[in-house]
């Protein structure tokens, strides 16, 4: 028979980017909480993935005190280097609150959040599977068997994670959209020279950014059918050279390569009972837009004060609030990330949307240059403060 073993106020299942800056909001504001992770910390630490925390996102931590949990990152510049049929066009953003913005591979910031959680005494547990026993009155089980209770659990670990599949299908709804078209994810060994460099191209989208000092992951926009058997190394860096309008003159090892279709993934409600879904685990945005990780941030930011009003105040109204208050968010990053991704996609490859959409990308592009409404909103978007 499986019995109790503890009881934890906050029960968080997932140690990816929400989870963990989430333990270390709760911590900070002295509420009891555990971090279950089913991977080892070493792969933790070292997935390779987004390398922007925005302003919004890094005044979250900057309200409880943890802005050093990002301050090893360099501040974001305030221009997005894009190359246009070859040539360059650096767009300058308008917002001056952008430059508020860290540029922090996301394996950096789950190092320090993972070292600062554990400095200030957060419980937190690698290689641990978890069940969801019950949502209404929360309690995971452990792989040994025992239970541990708690408040409430929050669902952290991503699309394919135990909380996601605790929700009953009738009680929840999936709002998907896919792009039609693929990015080929390569990781190199190649440093970046400047922190944005995308292009638009009419044989497709390509991209760089830094990876660390000396990493860099390039984009390069595919169809779907595509496998990474059809893009050898020199067929890469080859591509890359064509779409960015000169050769790439440092070719380093291509340590990683995946195809990555572009889609994006709502659902709703976020709350089920005292289950609550975080980050990945509740939407997706494509990489385009790079709010992935600072979507997951945002919820972290507003569940840590919903759970603060909860227990400092004995009200439960913020954390009742909570899915319709960041769905209405999650909604309106959407709507930027659909927007942003097309434009950038259509403006240089007509494909399969073909020429009409092509011209009404380019003429949504080249008025980010000549409106500086356009351009403010933009930079609103980036910044997080739209």
């Amino acid at each position: 028979m499986s019995t109790v073993k503890e009881t934890k106020p906050v029960l968080i299942i997932g140690a990816g980017v929400s989870g963990l800056a989430l333990g270390n909001f709760l911590l900070r504001e002295g509420i009891g909480c555990v971090v279950f992770e089913r991977r080892s910390r070493e792969y933790v630490e070292h997935r390779q993935r987004a390398g922007v925390i925005d302003t919004r996102a890094t005044r979250a931590f900057r309200k409880r005190g943890l802005e050093d949990r990002v301050g090893d990152g360099v501040p974001t510049e305030p221009n997005l280097g894009f190359r246009v049929d070859g040539q360059p066009r650096p767009l300058g953003l308008s917002v001056e609150e952008h430059r508020e913005g860290r540029f922090c591979p996301q394996q950096v910031l789950v190092r320090n959040l993972i070292s600062g959680f554990r400095q200030e005494g957060g419980d937190l547990r690698f290689d641990t599977e978890v069940t969801v026993e019950d949502h209404e009155n929360p309690r995971v089980r452990l792989g040994d068997g025992s239970i541990i209770e708690g408040d409430f659990i929050a669902g952290c670990d991503g699309s394919h994670g135990v909380t996601r599949a605790a929700v009953p299908e009738d009680r929840i709804t999936r709002h998907t959209h896919e792009y039609g078209y693929a990015w080929l994810v390569i990781l190199a060994e190649v440093p970046a020279h400047q922190q944005t460099l995308m292009a638009i191209h009419r044989r497709g989208f390509a991209a760089q950014f830094g990876r660390g000092p000396q990493a860099s992951r390039f984009y390069l926009q595919c169809p779907l059918n595509d496998t990474t058997e059809d893009w050898p190394d020199e067929r890469i860096w080859s591509e890359l050279g064509t779409r960015f309008g000169e050769p790439i003159t440092t070719k380093g090892a291509i340590v990683e390569k995946q195809l990555v279709p572009l889609r994006s993934e709502v659902l709703s409600p976020m709350s089920h009972g005292r289950l609550h879904l975080l980050g990945d685990a509740a939407h997706i945005v494509p990489p385009m837009s790079a709010k992935g990780m600072n979507l997951a941030l945002y919820d972290a930011d507003a569940f840590a004060d919903a759970l603060v009003h909860y227990y400092k105040n004995d009200d439960p109204g913020l954390l009742d609030a909570y899915s319709d208050t960041r769905l209405n968010d999650v909604w309106n990053y959407q709507a930027f990330a659909t927007w942003f991704t097309n434009t950038v996609h259509d403006a240089g490859d007509p494909g399969d949307r073909g020429e009409f959409h092509h011209r009404v990308a380019r003429a949504d592009f080249e008025r980010l240059y000549t409106s500086g409404t356009a351009n403010r909103l933009l930079s609103e978007f980036v910044a997080g403060l739209a």
